[in-house]
Order: C-alpha cells, then structure tokens, then sequence
C-alpha cells in the first residue's frame, strides 16, 4: 500500500518540482555526500590545524568552498542523525532515537535511575527520503557503507536508491574480517583477501558516478569508518606510531567526565590511521570528479553523524577544546564538521558560524536541485542556500532530545542552543546547565545560578519543542537501587 501511495503522488510531485528551477545554470547540479561516522570536530584539518591526523583531501575541499564551525549533528549517537539528514526531520518525529540495536525499555536491566524510552528501530517506508526525492525528480542514487536504518526491508534499495553498497542493519562493519575483505557484507561482494573497506567503497562509488556522469545523480557516501572496531592499514598505523613518539607531553592525556575517563590528547596511532584512510577515499572520490570535467556542476558534503568517542571503547580521540564526546550533550558529542562546496554559490576559504544541524541536509540540496519538497508531514530543517551565498539565515533555535543511557557514559536529557546560550536539561534530577558557548566552547562555567531568566527563557522553549515534535520521555525505573 505504501509504494502504491507513493507511485500515485510520483507523477504530481515531478510536475510540482519541474515548476522550481536549479539554482545552477547548467543542468540540474550532480551530488555527491560524505557522512562518516564518529568523526569529532577536531579530528580533520581544516578544524584543527594542530591535529594529530592527516587529512590532506578534507583540507583541499574546504580551502574550495564553505566551512561551517557551529555545525551540529541532530543526536550524539549514530542513527537518529543518519534519519535526520535524509528526511529532513528532528529524529523525534521519525521515532528513531537512539541507536538501533539498544535495548528497549521492556528488557533494560541497568540499575539506572530512569527507564529509557523505547523507540522505533526502523526508518518506516512512509517517510519520504532525500533519494526517494531526488529519484523522482530524475536522479540516479546510490548509496555507499553504512545504513543503520533498520532491518532488510528497510535497507537502502526500498528508500529511493537505485544501487546499495554494504547498507543494511548494523552498526559498524561486524561481518568477516570487518574492515578488511572478505566483508561478510550481504549487500558488499568480497573483494581481494585484504582489501581495505574505505578504499572499496570509494571505488564503487567513482563507479557509479563514471557510469552516470551524463545524467545527475547522487551519491550518498556513508562510511563505516571511523567506528569501531578500531583496526587500521599496517602503514598507517606504523606512520602513527612514529609521530606519536615524538609528541612532546603539554596537556594531560586523560580527564573525567563523571564517571568516565575523557582523552585529552590525540595520539591513537590506529584511530589516526583509521581517520587518514578516510580521508584518501574522499580524495578518490573527489579526484574522479575532477577527472571528469564534474567539478562545476557537483555539489559536494562532508558531515558527521556525531562527536568523536573519547569516553569509551578505547576512548580513541579527544575533542578538546570541546567537552566530552559520543554519547553526551556538551559539545564534543553533537559538534561535527560540515563542508559544502557548491560552485557558483559557495566561495572558495568560504566560513560561517551560523549554527546548522543534520536536518538542514535536506531542504538545502531540494533548493539547490530545483525540487520543491512533497507536501506532508513538516520539514524541520531549513535551507542553507542563502548561506552558502554569503548572506544570513533567520535566527532559529536548535533542540536536542535523548532520552536514553548510551554507551559512552551519558545520561538522558535534553538540550537547546539559542543564538550564543546553551541550556542543557538532565532528565534524571532535572538540573540545568547553562553555557555561552561563544565565549565558552569548552562549556566549564555553568551559568544557570547566575542567570535563572534565561534559564527559565530556555528552558520553557524546550519544553515546548518536546511537545510539539511528540517527544517520548524516560520513565522511573522500578529496579533501580537509586
């Protein structure tokens, strides 16, 4: 019944669209989109010149178009962003709102304080997707490394994309030799004994856009990397471990964040050459582009799903100056980077600070295209064109909902960013924190005592937020010894 529905509107939605002209002069713009996972703000380059990682390819696209620097992710654990930046929506009105796999309410047996809220482990086929969109508009789609979305029936093919590369249920790359072939991958033929994940999905991708270079197309490039298991080509890790060697110790390697210990300082000689590899695959990819004759007529992306872990399974990176990482609400775990070129809008060395969010995705690349989004349930995000222009984008709040225990030492809450002020909402006690995050990145001085108008102010914004996108809250938890 649900694709009967949407082949019926399909005709009604090309017609709408066709109304709305590209923002381009030549033909509608090809697309190309990067989301890596677990990637931390301060993990690449063009964030951090001081970085511990090479990332020469992610240099190169920035210094060729915009930079965002207040760039977030709409959750800090993995799927409810990756839902967010195809529909356009807060995660709270997919229902996806945590990582699919964590255990639901009925079978939690944490002694926590809180149960936590269960939530829906797939994206439901009645969501309209950024491809199933753009497909209908006259694109060819493909999508490349993890999905995370739900289970077969779910996976990519069954929401707008013509071609699947390794998208299907889990997390993290858990069949065969994982980041090494064989894959164990039912929708990722082997390749050679050893061939490198990154390496190949690049390579399937620059497939995808040779064969379609005629026509436009997007291409959604998800990686698996740089998630866990933390495991790295022998050179990398090798090249890793000299440089660590020669770190001059300034700062402390570890801190605390509650109960869990936070790295400070970057030298995981395998996360580095984890994030290096990545970056080489985006080179791949951005090298076929240019080899093509692409390059003036592709819009290409570059994001994250979430902060870098630094609480956890091996705590691999730090995100100092912003605190903590994966799994928490202070800015290490929703901070990401965004770069977008888009030629003839964007301006090469191009940066803003107007905070963005996984949701903006959507509308952004519809404007862009020229394809008006179909009527429905609303679209939350906002469309960053005139930005990418150099002008401005009305002022908006930007709200965070998760309620639940991930596995990076956080705990359920809720959080609000309004213009330089961030409230955060802890759910197990109900205390505030209040930060400017313009004059505090690394959010030490909680303001909420100082400042209880804002605090009121904020907090009465978020609370209405929860209301009007349906959030579900935690709930007490009856076996718990607090």
């Amino acid at each position: 019944m649900v694709d009967r529905v949407k082949r019926l509107l399909c005709g009604v939605w090309l017609i709408i669209g066709s109304a709305c002209m590209p923002l381009f002069a030549a033909d509608r713009p090809n697309i190309v989109c990067f989301v890596v996972d677990d990637l931390g703000f301060m993990d690449i380059q063009p964030n951090n010149p001081n970085c511990f990682y090479d990332t020469p390819h992610l240099k190169r696209l920035a210094e060729s178009g915009l930079r965002f620097t207040s760039g977030y992710a709409a959750c800090p654990v993995c799927s409810p962003t990756r839902a967010s930046l195809i529909t356009g929506k807060y995660p709270q009105r997919t229902g996806i709102t945590d990582y699919i796999g964590a255990a639901q309410p009925d079978v939690w047996n944490r002694p926590t304080k809180l149960l936590p809220a269960p939530y829906r482990d797939r994206l439901l086929l009645e969501e309209t997707t950024l491809a199933e969109t753009l497909k209908r508009a006259g694109y060819s789609t493909m999508f490349a490394g993890k999905w995370h979305l739900g289970p077969e029936g779910f996976w990519p093919e069954t929401q707008g994309f013509d071609l699947n590369y390794g998208g299907i249920d889990r997390g993290g790359p858990y069949g065969g030799n994982k980041y090494f072939s064989p894959y164990g991958n039912p929708r990722l033929a082997d390749g050679p004994v050893g061939e490198h994940l990154p390496d190949r999905l690049a390579s399937e991708t620059v497939k995808f856009i040779e064969a379609h270079r005629t026509e436009p197309f997007l291409a959604y490039f998800c990686f698996y990397s740089v998630h866990t298991p933390l495991m790295a080509r022998n050179d990398l890790k090798l090249k890793y471990e000299e440089r660590a060697k020669k770190l001059v110790a300034t700062n402390p390697k570890w801190g605390q964040e509650r109960e869990r210990a936070v790295r400070l300082v970057q030298d995981h000689a395998v996360y580095a050459g984890m994030v290096e590899a990545m970056d080489q695959a985006v080179g791949k990819v951005l090298d076929a582009i240019d080899r093509l004759s692409l390059t003036d007529n592709t819009v290409v992306i570059f994001t994250s799903d979430n902060g870098g872990l630094s609480t956890s399974e091996g705590h691999p990176t730090s995100n100092v100056p912003l605190r903590a990482g994966k799994g928490w609400m202070y800015e290490g775990g929703i901070r990401v980077p965004y770069i977008v070129r888009a030629p003839g809008l964007t301006k090469p060395g191009q940066v803003c600070d107007t905070p963005i969010m996984s949701m903006d995705l959507y509308p952004t690349l519809m404007e862009l295209a020229g394809v008006t989004i179909p009527a429905g349930p609303s679209v939350d995000g906002s469309s960053l064109v005139q930005l990418l222009s150099g002008g401005d984008l009305k002022p908006r709040p930007l709200f965070w909902h998760y309620p639940h225990y991930g596995n990076q030492g956080g705990a359920p809450g809720g959080a609000i960013r309004d213009g330089d002020w961030k409230l955060i909402e802890w759910y197990e006690d109900g205390s505030l924190e209040l930060f400017n995050v313009k004059t505090d990145l690394g959010e030490t001085t909680n303001l909420a005592a100082d400042m209880p108008d804002k605090v009121r102010e904020l907090k009465a914004k978020l609370a209405n937020w929860r209301t009007e996108v349906g959030a579900v809250m935690p709930t007490l938890n009856p076996k718990s010894a607090r």
